[in-house]
C-alpha cells in the first residue's frame, strides 16, 4: 500500500495486514448548494449518500479542487485545460469515505487465522495457473532483480487473487474524495490523496489516457500489484517493453514491477526472509529483543545473550535479525526471526502478518507445482 494505505482498511482491522499492501457515484447538489460548498474547507464533514442517487457531487464545481489542479498542472507541466477537464469529472463517492475509516470493533490478531484467508486450495491453484501462464517473465523478473518468483507470485496472490480482485472503483474518484472530503474521526491524510491524485494525472497524461478510465481500490491502488499512482511513477516497469506501463493489463509489468519494488526497497539476493527461532522464556529478555519490532536488530550472537535460540542456518548469518511475533487470538504467540530480506517485504505493505502470508503463500504455490 508500496507507501500506501494499509490492505487496506479492512486488512487494518486484522493487522493490512493486520496492518499494508496490498487487500476494494455520486450526488451534485443543486446551483445553489454548489456555491456553498465551494466556500467549505477541503476537510469538511460531509453527510455521506447512496452511491445510486442521482444528485451527484462533481468536484468540477469546487474552486479549491480547480486551484489544485492550476497548481499541479503549473507543478508537473501538465497542459492546465486536460488536467482540469480531468478533475471536472471527479466524483464524491461516499462508501470511499466510510471504507477509509478504522474497523468499529477491535479484532484481536491470528496469525492462523489470517493465514488461512490467503494460503488455502482455490488460492493456491490459481497461483500455480499464473506461474504457469507467466514463467517466463517470472524468471526474467528473477534473474534481473534477484527475486525469487514464488515471492512475486505470493505478493500478487494476497493483493488481488492473481487479479480477480483489483477494485472496481474509479481511482479518480477515490482521490478525490480522500483529497478533498477526507472524513474527520481519524488522522487527516488528505494531503498523501492529494499528491496521489497529482501522480495519477501525471502517469494518465504520459500513458495518454483519461483519467476516468483507471479502476482500482476505494484507497487508490492500482492493478494486479496495486500499486498507488506514486509508485507506479517510481518503481513500475515496462517489463513487456510495449512502451507502456499496464498494471492492470499486463502480468509482465505487474510481475516486473513488484520485484523491482522489492529491489529498491532493499532486496538481498539469496538472503533467506527469515529462520525458526524459539523466543526467551524470560519476559524481560523477551520484551528486549521484541522492541525493535519488525526491524532487523540484534546479531545471532546477541540473539542468543537474550536466551533466543535459532536454527542452524542463522546462527552462521553474517547479518541483523528481528524478533517478529504474531499473535494467535487467545493461543500461544508464533514467532519468526525476520531477515533484512523479511523487513523488505514489509515495506510493501507494514505489517509482519502480511508478510509472511506473502511468503507462505508463494511457497505453497512453489510446491504445487
Amino acid at each position: 500500500m508500496p507507501c500506501r494505505l494499509p490492505l487496506r482498511a479492512a486488512l487494518a482491522a486484522a493487522a493490512l495486514s493486520f496492518a499494508l499492501l496490498p487487500v476494494h457515484a455520486t450526488a451534485p447538489h443543486h446551483a445553489s448548494k454548489a456555491k456553498a460548498t465551494a466556500k467549505k474547507t477541503s476537510t469538511a464533514a460531509r453527510t455521506a449518500r447512496s452511491d445510486s442517487d442521482p444528485d451527484v457531487v462533481t468536484y468540477g464545481r469546487r474552486e479549491d479542487v480547480m486551484r489544485f489542479g492550476a497548481d499541479m498542472a503549473e507543478r508537473f507541466e501538465l497542459d492546465p485545460e486536460w488536467v482540469q477537464r480531468q478533475l471536472q469529472q471527479a466524483r464524491y463517492l461516499p462508501n470511499v469515505a466510510k471504507l477509509i475509516m478504522p474497523p468499529p470493533v477491535s479484532t484481536a490478531k491470528n496469525w492462523a487465522a489470517y493465514r488461512a484467508r490467503f494460503v488455502e486450495p482455490q488460492r493456491v491453484a490459481a497461483g500455480r495457473r499464473f506461474w504457469e501462464e507467466n514463467e517466463r517473465w517470472l524468471a526474467l523478473a528473477e534473474e534481473r532483480w534477484g527475486v525469487p518468483a514464488a515471492l512475486v507470485v505470493g505478493i500478487i496472490g494476497v493483493e488481488t487473487y492473481y487479479g480477480r480482485n483489483m477494485g472496481s472503483f474509479r481511482v479518480l474518484d477515490a482521490l478525490a474524495t480522500l483529497s478533498f472530503d477526507f472524513p474527520s474521526g481519524r488522522s487527516d491524510r488528505s494531503g498523501f490523496f492529494r499528491d496521489e491524485l497529482a501522480q495519477l494525472l501525471v502517469w494518465a497524461k504520459r500513458e495518454g489516457m483519461e483519467a476516468t478510465g483507471v479502476r482500482g481500490s476505494y484507497a487508490g491502488a492500482v492493478g494486479l500489484p496495486q500499486f498507488m499512482p506514486s509508485n507506479i511513477n517510481k518503481l513500475a516497469v515496462d517489463f513487456d517493453g510495449n512502451g507502456h506501463v499496464d498494471l492492470m493489463g499486463s502480468a509482465a509489468d505487474a510481475i516486473g514491477s513488484v520485484a523491482n519494488y522489492l529491489a529498491s526497497h532493499g532486496w538481498q539476493p539469496g538472503l533467506p526472509t527469515h529462520f525458526s527461532v524459539a523466543p526467551p522464556t524470560d519476559p524481560a529478555q523477551r520484551a528486549v529483543l521484541l522492541a525493535p519490532d519488525i526491524l532487523p536488530s540484534f546479531t545471532p550472537a546477541q540473539f542468543a545473550e537474550h536466551g533466543a535460540a535459532l536454527e542452524r542456518g542463522a546462527q552462521e548469518l553474517d547479518g541483523p535479525l528481528a524478533l517478529v511475533q504474531l499473535f494467535n487470538g487467545d493461543g500461544e504467540p508464533s514467532y519468526v526471526a525476520g531477515t533484512r530480506n523479511f523487513y523488505a517485504v514489509t515495506r510493501y505493505n507494514w505489517s509482519s502478518y502480511y508478510a509472511l502470508a506473502v511468503i507462505e503463500l508463494g511457497a505453497a504455490v512453489a510446491a504445487a507445482r
